[in-house]
């Protein structure tokens, strides 16, 4: 995606993902309404011009959205209505985008579930049997075939190895897949999993021990930013001097003595 479809995306994604993950076991079915509006959007080019047309202004898309799937779940009207209020660089980003959500919401419901590491391991396997097996390869990602068969085929071979989730996961990218090759769709889902179940753990580094008060406070301001709850692991570095540096996945926040040093020299240097 260019810039401006990106940050679109990326913006509507990040208010959806509290939200999916409040959803708990509910992810699975937020997860089929968004892919079936995907489905519709993909078989309708009027209405996906009419979604992402600049011209049209933002509430009379979401009131649209609204008109269309109205016996959709809210959460998923809202996260689409999101998405239309946006601008974007090429109409299939939206629906990109979309899809994206409900792959989103497929791994917050394996989050809730306490799947999210086995669906990870799941997809890495499935990633490594692909490339070990290109005729399966090929036939998985054979666009000149009907999906239903390639679906049909991804269940004889992989469904008694995985859980439904990744079931799930995979068989919307043998179905649908879009503009991306079977293998880069798995590899971009193995990524998608691996940052997120990293996102629930927080490495803190400190000058001193962090006491039980401390640690609860900060798991407490931790939960209320990233909408569900955060394992902190703290690492004692007497180096830091003072304050602490908080990672969570790849975001950093750095309030530690060294840090803002550092950020002072160069201030005056540069």
């Amino acid at each position: 995606m260019k810039g401006t479809s990106q940050n679109a995306r990326d913006t509507a994604l990040r208010a959806f993902d509290p939200v999916a993950s409040a959803a708990g076991k509910d992810g699975a079915l937020l997860a089929r309404e968004l892919f079936a509006v995907v489905d519709t959007l993909d078989g309708s080019g009027s209405l996906r011009r009419a979604l992402t047309d600049p011209s049209r202004a933002a509430d009379d898309k979401a009131t649209l959205v609204g008109t269309l799937f109205a016996s959709y779940d809210e959460r998923v009207r809202t996260v689409v209505a999101d998405l239309v209020r946006a601008r974007w660089s090429e109409e299939g980003d939206l629906t990109q985008s979309i899809e994206d959500a409900g792959s989103l919401a497929l791994l917050a419901h394996a989050e809730a579930e306490g799947t999210l590491h086995q669906v990870e391991e799941e997809l890495f396997r499935v990633e490594r049997e692909l490339m070990a097996h290109r005729s399966l390869l090929t036939a998985l990602g054979d666009r000149s075939t009907d999906a239903a068969h390639r679906v049909a085929l991804l269940r004889d071979v992989m469904g008694s190895k995985v859980v439904p989730t990744t079931l799930a996961l995979l068989e919307r990218k043998v179905a649908a897949p879009r503009e991306t090759r079977v293998l880069s769709a798995v590899r971009e889902l193995v990524q998608a999993a691996a940052e997120r179940r990293e996102r629930l753990v927080a490495r803190v580094t400190a000058a001193v021990e962090l006491s039980a008060a401390q640690r609860t406070r900060l798991a407490g301001l931790l939960k209320e930013a990233y909408g569900h709850e955060i394992q902190v692991n703290v690492a004692v570095d007497p180096e830091v001097l003072g304050g602490i540096k908080v990672q969570v996945g790849s975001e950093v926040v750095d309030g530690t003595i060294v840090a803002r040093l550092a950020d002072a020299r160069r201030r005056l240097v540069g």
